[in-house]
């Protein structure tokens, strides 16, 4: 393939550590997270000669608190990606990333369940699937959410769960980009089942169904309607 821009250089050794590379504070500036990013060392680039084609592009996207463009980027990775998780886990129906996760701290994936603790073997699936590691919190609904709507979801969230019971805590790498984490790039994660419960989970009662209008008198009203 043929670069666009092509910037060459090196990354020089630490002159007081061998061991390591010689770094510079980097930041405040604005970042997908809606926050300016907290200064930390990083690696320094010395360039050395910059090349590029004649009317060479040069991809960007403009972030900040969402949605912004990088929403739509991750709703489109999930179109990518739904297939390959759709391999390694067959139940999935779907998932989101909704804005308000600004991109991977939330995730919300429908399930067809059929057996006990399967929306906690979906979590730590995904928790290890390549960036998937660095989601803060997945939500599992079940086939017949819409996963896309928030408003649906946070609807079966807390409706369908007991909060000790159906959540669950673990740990693993963080986003560097997370100023909420007590150390950089470590942090917790939280899961939660909302899920309709089966009696193999421990649920002991009949498990009631959503009001829904009879055929009669969706027709009626259709009529009065019009439709």
């Amino acid at each position: 393939p043929i670069s666009e821009i092509v910037l060459e250089g090196s990354i020089r050794p630490d002159a007081n550590d061998p061991s390591g590379y010689e770094t510079a504070l980097e930041g405040p500036f604005g970042d997908h997270t809606g926050y300016y990013t907290l200064p930390e060392p990083y690696p320094v680039f010395h360039v050395t000669a910059i090349t590029h084609r004649k009317d060479a592009v040069y991809p960007a996207t403009i972030v900040g608190i969402p949605p912004m463009e990088d929403f739509y980027m991750g709703g489109a990775s999930v179109k990518l990606f739904l297939p390959i998780f759709k391999m390694n886990f067959p139940e999935i129906v779907d998932i989101a990333l909704p804005a308000e996760g600004v991109f991977h701290n939330l995730v919300v994936v429908s399930i067809k369940k059929t057996y006990p603790m399967q929306a906690y073997k979906i979590m730590h699936g995904l928790w290890g699937m390549g960036q998937m590691m660095f989601t803060k919190y997945i939500v599992v609904v079940d086939a017949d959410v819409n996963v896309h709507n928030t408003s649906e979801v946070l609807f079966h969230l807390t409706a369908n769960t007991d909060p000790q019971r159906d959540s669950i805590f673990t740990k693993g790498p963080a986003d560097v980009l997370d100023h909420a984490t007590s150390e950089i790039v470590i942090g917790s994660k939280l899961g939660i089942d909302a899920t309709q419960k089966l009696p193999g989970e421990g649920f002991k009662r009949s498990w009631p169904p959503l009001i829904e209008m009879d055929e009669a008198v969706k027709a009626k009203v259709a009529k009065m309607l019009g439709g």
